[in-house]
């Protein structure tokens, strides 16, 4: 199957770019499976095994647009990572990485990242996100340090997780924005990315994720199972699902998340290793991909999404 894949931003991109990097390890992933795969991306995009097509994303956006224009030979499926405006002349899906705006309603072409962002949106039709499990480091023992690893908006719960280490008394290691580092038991790093980041994935006795907003499918989360570190969050968006019964925590209240910090040692690394690997490998998310393109061709629609369990036996 020959499928286009189509981002408006240059690809790929450090540091921080959840979506963005889902993009790069989905084309990756289609290769490796045995499909042809064209990326039309923003200037100056390179990743390599992967065909790329440097184009501006405002020609794709055009009314008309002619992708065979631009990859010179017949496309089975086009797959955009955004909402589309202007329908191309051949079979395409959309997966919706974001959320809509209140009482959105998903068009029949989107996919979404999970079933509780499908569900908010009125259909079941979701592939969840998958990562490249050999860019991260599987480590058993784990440091002395908690850490959280997002963007400082209020909605991801940095301030929760800074007074839990200040409550409790515990070493945490902010990523992802500057902050004079005043506690004790606090130190920002800034953003990281590459080998920092892995190290620190790798080392954390657990990610703290005690997000106030619905999550579609957070990659970092993802990134922490792979790295077998414990994932402690709130039950928002799909947390509860990629959590799991096995791959960290789930807590409602500061004082819920408290008990189950107390009780960090009982997790087991190997478990959220193991539960990356059956449900969110980049692989397991071509795949899906796969399984979804071959339906619409067939059927003239998309299915529903593939259910995981709450545990990995």
């Amino acid at each position: 199957m020959h499928i286009v894949q189509f981002h408006h931003m240059r690809l790929p991109v450090a540091n921080y770019g959840g979506a963005e990097r889902i993009v790069v390890w989905l084309s990756e992933a289609l290769v490796e499976l045995g499909h042809e795969v064209t990326l039309l991306a923003g200037p100056g995009s390179r990743v390599p095994g992967v065909r790329v097509v440097e184009v501006a994303a405002e020609e794709v956006r055009q009314p008309g647009f002619d992708v065979h224009r631009y990859v010179g030979r017949p496309v089975d499926m086009m797959h955009y990572h955004e909402l589309v405006k202007h329908p191309p002349a051949v079979p395409f899906v959309a997966t919706l990485h974001g959320n809509l705006g209140a009482g959105g309603t998903a068009p029949a072409y989107v996919i979404c990242v999970s079933e509780n962002h499908a569900s908010r949106y009125g259909t079941a039709t979701y592939v969840y996100n998958g990562v490249r499990l050999d860019e991260y480091e599987f480590r058993a023992h784990k440091g002395e340090f908690d850490l959280f690893l997002a963007r400082l908006h209020s909605v991801k719960g940095w301030r929760i997780a800074i007074q839990a280490a200040k409550t409790a008394r515990f070493r945490l290691v902010v990523a992802g924005g500057w902050r004079p580092s005043l506690s004790r038991w606090v130190k920002f790093v800034g953003e990281v990315g590459g080998e920092k980041k892995r190290e620190l994935l790798a080392g954390a006795r657990c990610l703290w994720m005690p997000v106030q907003w619905d999550d579609p499918c957070p990659v970092n989360v993802l990134e922490a199972l792979a790295s077998g570190t414990p994932v402690l969050a709130t039950p928002r968006g799909s947390l509860p699902e990629l959590v799991g019964a096995d791959g960290g925590g789930i807590a409602a209240t500061f004082e819920e998340l408290l008990a189950l910090r107390a009780r960090i040692k009982d997790l087991d690394p190997h478990a959220c290793r193991r539960r990356a690997e059956h449900y969110f490998s980049h692989l397991r998310m071509a795949r899906d991909y796969v399984h979804m393109y071959e339906h619409l061709l067939q059927h003239g629609r998309l299915p529903p999404g593939r259910p995981l369990e709450t545990a990995v036996a």
